[in-house]
């Protein structure tokens, strides 16, 4: 339970990173464990989502991850290691994880970045938007899929 107040508060201070403008979630289809088709009908880029992975004011991931990052003090150590995740998931398994890893394992404390109904107790600057963008998850899961030992 403690950590999952720790991700809820560590969001508020995400609220920074948020985009402006209010644009609806982009449809997407789930298959089996994955969202196949790219949310932005685009491939991401890498070096961007490496930066939102790092970011402590956008994406968080290290609040709860840690990975092959040594400029980045005070990893997580919640969640898997994101070294090696391009092996071990694919781009489609990476993208649902983003989206709403709930869809995967109920009990995750992991938030769901793109979606926006069914939530509770979200901070005012969440409410109707997702935590990342469309562009953002697909940088993030390019990021990701590049990162195989």
């Amino acid at each position: 339970m403690a950590a999952r107040w720790l991700v809820i508060l560590a969001l508020g201070v995400a609220c920074r990173g948020l985009a402006s403008a209010q644009e609806p979630l982009r449809p997407f289809t789930v298959q089996g464990d994955a969202i196949v088709e790219s949310l932005t009908d685009a491939k991401g880029d890498p070096e961007r989502g490496r930066a939102i992975v790092t970011n402590r004011q956008v994406g968080l991931c290290l609040l709860c991850h840690s990975g092959p990052f040594p400029a980045e003090k005070f990893q997580g150590t919640l969640a898997p290691d994101l070294r090696n995740a391009g092996a071990r998931w694919s781009e489609g398994q990476l993208r649902l994880r983003m989206v709403d890893a709930s869809r995967l394992n109920a009990d995750t404390i992991m938030p769901p970045y793109y979606r926006i109904v069914g939530l509770h107790r979200v901070a005012p600057p969440f409410r109707d938007r997702p935590v990342l963008t469309a562009e953002q998850i697909e940088d993030v899961v390019a990021f990701l899929a590049t990162m195989r030992d």
